[in-house]
């Protein structure tokens, strides 16, 4: 890409050239005059050329440049995200995009967007003759993040994304939390433990879920859950299963909670290297960063 930069500072150049050249070249000057002015010229415009293009590599910010020339790298995920928000409104009727913006917003932790983007999806899907369940647990995955909670419109969407698709394990999911947070201990159970047993064994959510399990039916069964056993039980598993963002997001924020912001800084430096090379998740672990005043 730098020779692209190169290459049109050359046609600059000799653009430059060009309106000294021209002119000369149709005046009725001596021949030698003529030369000797030309060389002149097309030396003069070089220099200035030259002399920019110095300064510019100086001072200037030729990667933005570059940046303008080639877009986002495909591993910014922010940047592909908002290149891809700045597109959708001169692609109104694409259901695809929508859905992937939303998706896109959800794992950039921005759950309001990912409502917006969805629901247009949703909203293209229907006027079509049918959303599929994926879409509808993903709507409402947005819209129970961006409530703090499964309200009673997020609850409608995932009971209708089961309607397409019984076993849809996002819809199970939230249900499931619906109910624990209203108090139906034993219906949320039921729902979860159902859902283990259909998840596949290497789901990386899997083991937050066992967690919350185990902790719900402390809860129900009279004695109250142990917060410090359960975050070193986390702890734990992620020394064995690194590889959960969604773990580690609960256990920094769980060290907050608790006041141990060693531990904290210390889970989070852990995280962003194992993430190293994940922008999406680094750009997780940074909010989680500050959320949790780390």
């Amino acid at each position: 890409m730098i020779a692209v930069l190169l290459l049109i500072f050359a046609l600059i150049a000799l653009a430059a050239a060009a309106f000294v050249v021209v002119p000369l070249m149709r005046s009725r000057a001596p021949v030698k005059a003529d030369s000797n002015r030309l060389l002149y010229a097309a030396g003069g415009a070089l220099a200035v050329v030259l002399i920019g293009l110095g300064v510019y590599g100086w001072l200037g910010q030729w990667q933005l440049a570059l940046g303008s020339l080639t877009g986002p790298r495909r591993d910014d995920y922010p940047a592909l995200i908002a290149t891809l928000a700045r597109q959708m409104p001169y692609r109104p009727n694409d259901v695809e995009g929508w859905t992937l913006l939303g998706r896109g917003y959800l794992s950039l932790n921005n759950p309001e967007q990912a409502q917006r983007a969805f629901q247009h999806a949703v909203q293209l899907a229907k006027a079509r003759g049918g959303v599929p369940p994926d879409l509808l647990a993903s709507y409402g995955q947005a819209i129970a993040e961006a409530n703090g909670g499964v309200n009673k419109e997020a609850e409608a969407v995932f009971r209708e994304a089961l309607e397409e698709n019984p076993g849809d394990l996002i819809s199970r999911y939230y249900l499931g939390l619906g109910l624990a947070s209203r108090g139906d201990k034993e219906g949320a159970l039921q729902m979860w433990e159902s859902l283990l047993a259909d998840a596949p064994a290497d789901v990386p959510w899997r083991g937050a879920l066992v967690d919350q399990v185990a902790a719900l039916k402390a809860s129900a069964g009279g004695a109250a859950p142990n917060p410090m056993q359960m975050v070193q039980q986390l702890a734990t598993r992620l020394e064995s299963n690194p590889n959960d963002l969604d773990g580690w997001l609960r256990l920094i924020r769980a060290y907050s909670v608790l006041g141990d912001k060693d531990k904290a800084e210390a889970a989070l430096t852990k995280a962003k290297t194992v993430f190293a090379n994940r922008a999406a998740a680094q750009a997780q672990l940074a909010q989680s960063a500050k959320d949790n005043s780390l």
